[in-house]
């Protein structure tokens, strides 16, 4: 019994080329957005693909349907960066604003905005807690040429 896999690739024409794995045939096309598509990231378990784009929203895409159920409009800036959480419960995305939002995935409301200095370039929720790596653009006091890791501890109780 042969399995098919998707690949899902974005371009920077605001939308998404879905391929099956491994022949790299194309499958789909979607439209995700007015501008060009950033970053993409799967959901842990498998219900959703989220798409953050240069238009400043991140879109929720039901996996099973290939249709999009959801935005999330609270940045303003390009969006750099976006991760779901371990359970999938909730999304973070990040850009020149200067905070990193966190939604609840199902509901598509603001949780949580984690202040930042400077652009995100990267955010990353642990595998297993709900803590969340990021790192931007600001500088620390003692190198002034590199950027700042930190890391979020995020109590969802």
């Amino acid at each position: 019994m042969s399995h098919v896999t998707s690949l899902f690739l974005y371009i920077s024409l605001g939308t998404v080329e879905v391929l099956a794995y491994p022949s790299l045939k194309a499958v789909d096309t979607l439209t995700a957005h007015t501008a060009g598509c950033y970053c993409i990231a799967i959901d842990p378990l498998g219900r959703y693909f989220a798409v953050g784009s240069a238009d400043s929203l991140v879109s929720l895409w039901d996996i099973s349907e290939m249709l999009c159920v959801r935005t999330f409009t609270k940045l303003e800036w390009p969006v750099r960066t976006i991760s779901f959480n371990h359970t999938g419960e909730y999304i973070a995305s990040a850009s020149e604003d200067l905070f990193i939002d966190i939604s609840n995935v199902e509901t598509g409301r603001s949780v949580h905005q984690i202040p930042c200095r400077a652009a995100m370039n990267s955010v990353e929720w642990n595998p297993k807690f709900n803590l969340l790596a990021y790192a931007g653009d600001d500088k620390n006091k003692y190198q002034a040429d590199e950027g700042v890791f930190r890391i979020f501890g995020f109590d969802s109780a």
